[in-house]
């Protein structure tokens, strides 16, 4: 077995875009891809290729881990890590993806990891009611049941949903305003699909959702990138910068992901800005029922007067991903033109899933679920914060947060949030880059942490110490 020099290894380049991780990555695969590296030949190791490089020993890890998970390398203890022998150099090596993202990117993870973006606290959810629910509903299921679903929404589901968002967010909406889609993207899709057109713009929140601006680029409909402070997206620069945009996607409640609040001052600027240019407001309140220092905040689909404003909730944050069921509510003149594109490219979801969700709603088990909710997240921020402050405090700084089901870790030295987090991935822990929320990917390195499923702070302080041996 003859023993590669990392001088087979092609240089690093520093001024590149891509992370050092993936640079080593890609240069080791090309180096097998092309014959300089074969089966059985040993490559540096990485405490000694991070030396050569000065990196840090967990950036050259992170590498490795990828390329052993695709096959390439193996890991044989004390004789170091080789090209797999069995790797058959005369079929070409498929060309990996050209794609700028990292392992961080993937909003919606299929696995569940500890400080996993998106979920509620799956273990507190009361699965006996819900199991109860479904039973009875499979029991009482009828032929017409069976047959395909309505497709705008159960007008029984619709009815709870206009009634519970008139108690809780302040929305006066009859049930044909309402419209169930699968998610937020569905929902994002039919609103594009019924007032925007390809070549329109449309200000979006920066740091902001990145699926938001892929699904309108998609769409060839302009994402133009709006800054946000304390006091939720800056209205005057958005007007500034494109006056003429056709609607405007924002997160009042708590933005994401800085989980700040859009003042009323703004709202109502953004509101008169809608009614002057016949421009639209999608608001997204996907959390915005967790709010932990006061009562929760009113919608700003609320103070509408106008018809501007297109409200998009979901379940998934409030019960669980899994049920991809989410709403829209239109306005009341919009109601025939969204029924048009709803029969064009809706199928409807399925009335099984929504008989459930209208008996847990309609028996009271939602509200209840939603009340011990906040109270429990409330106490697992405060412990998953305490834990992660008491191992990590001389690395980052938590922002304050009045709600939401994240938190922001600020980076103190530095280092790449976008490399941190793909360490995190590796060793099995979930976080997502702050950097990556941003179109160029700058501003100030920050983990985005979910602390719902964090049950104690004896486990913030357990995993932070993980964490603190990546760093």
């Amino acid at each position: 077995m003859s023993i590669v020099r990392s001088a087979s290894i092609s240089p690093l380049d520093p001024a590149s875009a891509e992370p050092y991780y993936r640079q080593i990555y890609e240069r080791v695969r090309g180096a097998i891809a092309s014959g300089v590296l074969r089966p059985g030949d040993r490559i540096p190791s990485a405490r000694g290729l991070a030396t050569e490089l000065g990196l840090a020993r967990g950036t050259v890890e992170t590498a490795y881990s990828l390329l052993s998970a695709e096959g390439y390398i193996q890991a044989r203890g004390q004789a170091g890590t080789v090209v797999a022998p069995g790797l058959d150099l005369r079929s070409p090596v498929a060309e990996p993806r050209r794609d700028s993202r990292t392992p961080t990117d993937s909003f919606r993870a299929d696995s569940v990891l500890p400080f996993q973006m998106g979920l509620p606290a799956l273990d507190a959810f009361p699965r006996k009611i819900w199991a109860r629910l479904g039973a009875r509903s499979i029991r009482a299921l009828q032929p017409s049941g069976m047959a395909h679903p309505a497709v705008f929404g159960m007008p029984a589901l619709r009815a709870e949903i206009a009634a519970y968002l008139q108690v809780s967010r302040g929305i006066d909406c009859s049930p044909s305003q309402i419209f169930v889609t699968s998610g937020y993207r569905h929902t994002l899709h039919l609103i594009c699909h019924a007032l925007l057109q390809a070549g329109d713009g449309v200000w979006v929140e920066t740091p902001g959702f990145p699926p938001t601006r892929e699904l309108l680029g998609h769409m060839d409909i302009a994402a133009i990138a709006v800054p946000v402070d304390r006091e939720g997206m800056v209205v005057s620069e958005a007007i500034e910068r494109a006056p003429g945009a056709r609607a405007a996607v924002v997160t009042p409640a708590h933005q994401s992901p800085l989980c700040v609040s859009l003042s009323l001052p703004r709202r109502l600027a953004l509101l008169d800005w809608a009614a002057s240019n016949h421009a639209w407001i999608i608001e997204d309140d996907y959390d915005g029922e967790y709010r932990y220092v006061s009562r929760p905040l009113p919608a700003l689909k609320s103070l509408d007067r106008d018809g501007r404003v297109l409200y998009a909730g979901t379940f998934s944050k409030v019960l669980f991903p899994s049920l991809r069921l989410a709403y829209l509510v239109v306005p009341e003149a919009q109601i025939d033109r969204f029924e048009q594109i709803a029969l064009a490219f809706a199928g409807g979801s399925p009335e099984l899933t929504q008989t459930i969700v209208t008996a847990f709603i309609k028996e009271g088990h939602f509200a209840r679920h939603i009340q011990r909710m906040r109270k429990l997240y409330a106490e697992r921020r405060e412990a998953t914060a305490a834990g992660l402050e008491s191992v990590l405090g001389d690395h980052l700084r938590i922002d304050a947060q009045p709600g939401g089901m994240h938190l922001i870790l600020r980076l103190l030295d530095g280092r790449s949030d976008r490399q941190l987090a793909a360490r995190m991935r590796v060793e099995g822990l979930y976080a997502e880059a702050l950097t990556n929320w941003t179109p160029d990917r700058d501003g100030a390195p920050a983990l985005l942490l979910n602390f719902t499923n964090i049950d104690s702070l004896a486990t913030a302080e357990k995993l932070a110490k993980r964490i603190l041996n990546l760093i």
